[in-house]
């Protein structure tokens, strides 16, 4: 399998960076989320999904990355997010190049572990959205680090309004904050200096 120089850094400093995984996530509920890049003309581009809006779903209507729980159909967590990308927007990871895993991010207060897989497509797709998702969409990543993207949203979580660092993908989306936003900002940290460190984060999430 053939990776562009800048891809075949990215596995590399994931691989060098990456704390040791847990798939035995004691007291969280395990999750896996996919990191999904493409090459565009533009350069990197991630993917991004809008979840469709549910009362029992805490976190309706927010940007996130593909995936979910673990169930006992999946043999690790690498499957766990494989499948429910496959089932939320239609994309067979198992096409894809693997690049990396990031470090478990745990909830705050919700009581989930989540692992992040970052993948690269090897071939163009077209998403198919599920009931979960309301959109998906690719997103510069290039532009997802600029300064001025990185702000301090009031955003909506188990009934309260906080005061959340988030980035700002556009002024008629959700601002990206949360667990998504720590994967994310993780992600960048292994491409800005080559490690991964967990951020400190007290908020619900």
């Amino acid at each position: 399998m053939y990776l562009s120089s800048p891809l075949a850094d990215i596995s590399r400093r994931l691989n060098q960076a990456a704390a040791a995984p847990s798939d035995t996530p004691g007291d969280q509920k395990p999750a896996a989320v996919a990191l999904i890049l493409r090459e565009s003309g533009s350069g990197l581009e991630l993917l991004f999904i809008e979840r469709a809006r549910h009362p029992r779903d805490p976190w309706s209507g927010n940007i996130g990355l593909p995936g979910g729980r673990m169930d006992s159909r999946d043999a690790d967590l690498r499957q766990t997010a494989e499948r429910e990308t496959l089932e939320e927007v239609g994309i067979d990871l198992a096409t894809a190049a693997c690049l990396g895993r990031l470090s478990d991010v745990v909830g705050a207060n919700l009581p989930v572990r989540v692992a992040c897989f970052v993948y690269h497509l090897l071939q163009p797709v077209q998403p198919v959205l599920s009931h979960e998702v309301h959109d998906a969409f690719w997103f510069e990543l290039e532009a997802l680090r600029q300064p001025q993207r990185q702000v301090t949203a009031a955003v909506r979580f188990g009934g309260q309004t906080l005061e959340a660092p988030a980035i700002q993908l556009h002024p008629q989306r959700p601002v990206l904050w949360g667990i998504t936003y720590r994967l994310v900002s993780q992600f960048c940290q292994v491409l800005t200096s080559g490690e991964d460190q967990p951020l400190p984060y007290t908020l619900p999430l």
